[in-house]
């Protein structure tokens, strides 16, 4: 899979080879929509390598140039690479953004080069005349959704939570810990323990848990880890603790994302609630284009519907239709 993405990183900087060097359009070529997306790190989970072959694909076809650049996770750099796409006079600018914050000096700059901008799966801190609108997930809800299942799931019993954090500052970080946070506060019967970001790394979260597993031990009844990955990570170090995980009795885990190998370790019991968090924003991203240039304006946040699964109710043939 990281394969197929770097070649198509190779081919979309030599699109922007070609295009820093030659202008907006051949002259005697076609007429090209030319787009900027400013990736945030293009491999660092399944859920983001699914992204970005959505966004690549869709804008894969005739009459559009799609030129991607991959921060890397470094929000100076993000920033530097949307002020890239602004002085190459690119017609439109996509960010899925690394951070919340530190956006209004560029978006200002593309307000007033007359560039659209259009937030993709990550929200921002940001006046709304600064940008043109929201296309993703609502990341509260996702954690609202969670919480919900762990408040049916453990009724007014202890629960002991230790919560992996994606990349700090990001929307989907913000929003699921901002869940947790209240469910917390609703709730006497919960605890949090610990939190630390994970950075939306498997390995990472394993080398937490490892560690907290070694601080808590048994005190330990609920991991809510804030993706796939790290969820991933969590199970490994608890089995190889040798505590008992997931189904009705054992740690119970949460995970967000709901890819497709992530799904089948849902249903084989090992994580108990995974909150679905769409990764196909490519279509999204080009039907708002695709309406931008007919003169037709788009909902200034647009959120998607997006669904919880659970390992006690999942299928196969729920995991079989999925696309990721």
């Amino acid at each position: 899979m990281k394969k197929f993405i770097a070649i198509l990183l190779v081919l979309t900087v030599a699109a922007s080879m070609a295009f820093a060097g030659g202008g907006k359009q051949a002259a005697s070529g076609p007429k090209n929509i030319t787009i900027g997306f400013a990736q945030c790190k293009a491999d660092e989970s399944d859920w983001r390598m699914a992204n970005t072959r959505s966004m690549l694909n869709s804008f894969n076809v005739p009459g559009y140039r799609l030129i991607m650049s991959d921060s890397n996770n470094d929000a100076a750099k993000q920033v530097a690479d949307v002020q890239g796409f602004i002085n190459m006079e690119v017609d439109y600018i996509v960010i899925a953004a690394v951070n919340m914050d530190g956006w209004d000096t560029v978006l200002r700059n593309a307000k007033n080069a007359r560039i659209p901008v259009i937030l993709v799966d990550r929200n921002i801190n940001a006046a709304e005349d600064l940008w043109t609108c929201y296309v993703g997930p609502d990341f509260k809800v996702e954690g609202q959704k969670a919480t919900a299942w762990m408040e049916k799931h453990f009724g007014s019993n202890p629960v002991n939570i230790v919560n992996i954090q994606g990349q700090l500052g990001s929307g989907a970080q913000v929003g699921r810990s901002a869940a947790l946070d209240d469910g917390v506060a609703k709730h006497s019967n919960w605890t949090l323990l610990a939190r630390q970001t994970g950075n939306w790394g498997t390995d990472t979260a394993k080398q937490i848990m490892t560690s907290w597993i070694q601080q808590f031990g048994d005190r330990i009844n609920c991991v809510y880890a804030e993706n796939d990955n790290m969820a991933d990570g969590a199970i490994q170090a608890l089995k190889e603790a040798g505590k008992k995980v997931g189904k009705a009795d054992g740690v119970a885990i949460i995970s967000f994302d709901a890819n497709r190998p992530y799904l089948q370790m849902t249903l084989e019991g090992l994580i108990n609630c995974n909150v679905e968090c769409n990764p196909l924003h490519g279509p999204r991203v080009k039907g708002i284009i695709d309406n931008l240039e007919k003169g037709i304006q788009p909902k200034k946040i647009e959120y998607i519907e997006e669904e919880a699964f659970f390992w006690d109710t999942i299928t196969q043939a729920i995991i079989d239709a999925r696309q990721y």
